[in-house]
C-alpha cells in the first residue's frame, strides 16, 4: 500500500518517521498486472552490492524494438511498484497509464531498502542510490525490445531534479522533469520553510524570524555536515524550529541532504543537450515556480529554445486538480514525446557527459537570462497555463 509519496505532506505535519513493513527479498506479494504491457522483473547491483529490484516493461502486441520511458522516482522511501489498478496516488496513475497507453517499454527501479530492494532506506545516502539509477540505465542494453536510440527519461520530483545523472553518457532522446527543482538544495529548503511558516499561520514577524534562523541552521547542516541534532547542541536556541529527527529529515539521513546539497545542478543541465521538458502544477507546495524553472532556464541559457517549462494551473504536486488525477496530463507527455521522435536524427541525442563525482562542486546553478517557454504543438483537452518566466 503506497503512502503519500516523495516529501510533500510531511514537510507540514512535523517529522515523516513512521516505519514501515516490507517484504524480504524473494518474498511473494501482489503484483502489477496491464492490459497493454507484460512486466519482467529483474535485478541490478550498486556498488555496495546491493541488489535493488527493477521493473522492466514492453508492449504485448508490439514485436521488435520500441521507445522507452526510463523513470527516477522521488525522494520518499515508496516502491514504484502499483498492484492496484484503481490507485488513487497520482504518480500511479502517472506511472500507470503511461505505461499502458504509450506503446512503449519502461523501466522503474526501487531504491535501496524500498520493499525488495537491499539495504536500509532510512540509512541510505544519495550516492548509494544514484548509484542505482546508474545501473539500472546500464541495464537497459540487455533487453532486446529496448530501443537505445529512443530512450526519454522522466524524473519525478526530487527525481527530476538529477535525473541526467542516471543516465551519464547514454544516449538519451528527451528529459520530462515533473514536480522538480534545478537549484540549490539549501535555496529550496528556505524557500520551503517560508511556505510552511506561512501555511501555519504564523505572524510575518514570527516567519521572518524563524528564516533567518533556519538559514544558520541549514548552513551548519547542509554545508558544513552537521547533522541536526548536533546543530540544535550546539544552538539550543533553535530547538523549537526543528519538527524532524536528530539525525535525518523526511525518513532519510542527515548525509542525504548534504550530497543533495553538494550537486551542481547547474553544471547537470547546462551539459543536456537533449530537449527538456518541465512540468509543474500551479498549486504545488513543494516544488516552487523557483525550483521547476530554473531547469528549463538553465537549459536555454546554453541552448537556447531547448527547453519548455509548462505551469497547469490548479495541479499540485501529486498530479490532482481538485482532488482528481489531471487527465490531460498523460497524452500531453505522450505528444511532446512523439514530437521528439519525429524530429529525427537532427536531435541531438546525447545526456549530460559529465562524471558523477565532478558534481560535488557545492557551487550555486548559474542564473539565466528571462525566457518564454512554451510547449508548441501541444494541445491536451484542458490546456494548461503556459506562464512567461
Amino acid at each position: 500500500m503506497h503512502s503519500v509519496r516523495r516529501f510533500s505532506i510531511v514537510l507540514f505535519f512535523a517529522a515523516l518517521a513512521s516505519p514501515f513493513v516490507r517484504p524480504a527479498l524473494g518474498q511473494t506479494h501482489d503484483r502489477e498486472h496491464f492490459r497493454n504491457a507484460e512486466v519482467v522483473y529483474d535485478w541490478v547491483t550498486n556498488r555496495r552490492d546491493e541488489k535493488l529490484r527493477t521493473f522492466v516493461t514492453h508492449p504485448k502486441t508490439m514485436p521488435g524494438k520500441v521507445p522507452t520511458i526510463f523513470f527516477v522516482g522521488w525522494l520518499s522511501c515508496d516502491s514504484m511498484e502499483y498492484p492496484d489498478a484503481n490507485t488513487r496516488d497520482g504518480f500511479g496513475i502517472f506511472l500507470r497509464r503511461l505505461i499502458d497507453e504509450s506503446g512503449y517499454a519502461t523501466v522503474r527501479m526501487d531504491k535501496p531498502g524500498v520493499s525488495e530492494s537491499q539495504g536500509q532506506c532510512s540509512k541510505a545516502d544519495f550516492q548509494s542510490e544514484i548509484e542505482g539509477w546508474q545501473a539500472a540505465f546500464d541495464s537497459l542494453g540487455k533487453y532486446k525490445f529496448i530501443d537505445q536510440d529512443r530512450i526519454f527519461v522522466v524524473g519525478l520530483s526530487n527525481g527530476g531534479g538529477f535525473s541526467p545523472l542516471a543516465a551519464r553518457e547514454h544516449p538519451v532522446r528527451g528529459f520530462v522533469s515533473a514536480g522538480s527543482w534545478g537549484r540549490t538544495w539549501y535555496e529550496h529548503m528556505l524557500e520551503l520553510e517560508r511556505r510552511r511558516l506561512t501555511s501555519e499561520g504564523k505572524s510575518p514577524a514570527e516567519i521572518n524570524a524563524s528564516v533567518k534562523a533556519f538559514a544558520d541552521f541549514y548552513n551548519f547542516y547542509l554545508i558544513k555536515g552537521m547533522t541536526p541534532g548536533q546543530v540544535i547542541s550546539q544552538h539550543p536556541e533553535w530547538k523549537a524550529l526543528w519538527y524532524d529527527e536528530p539525525d535525518g529529515q523526511y525518513g532519510r539521513p542527515a548525509a542525504f541532504y548534504q550530497q543533495l546539497q553538494a550537486l551542481n545542478l547547474g553544471e547537470v543541465w547546462q551539459s543536456v543537450t537533449a530537449p527538456v521538458l518541465v512540468i509543474r502544477g500551479g498549486a504545488d507546495d513543494i516544488m516552487s515556480r523557483a525550483d521547476s524553472e530554473s531547469i528549463a532556464r538553465i537549459v536555454n541559457q546554453v541552448h537556447p529554445g531547448r527547453a519548455h517549462y509548462m505551469e497547469i494551473e490548479g495541479m499540485v504536486h501529486g498530479f490532482t486538480v481538485s482532488g482528481k488525477f489531471y487527465d490531460p496530463l498523460v497524452p500531453t507527455v505522450l505528444e511532446w514525446m512523439k514530437q521528439q521522435l519525429s524530429r529525427g536524427t537532427e536531435v541531438a541525442l546525447d545526456a549530460a557527459a559529465v562524471g558523477f563525482t565532478s558534481l560535488f562542486a557545492g557551487s550555486t546553478p548559474e542564473t539565466a537570462s528571462t525566457t518564454a517557454f512554451r510547449c508548441a504543438g501541444v494541445v491536451p483537452q484542458h490546456p494548461p497555463t503556459i506562464r512567461t518566466p
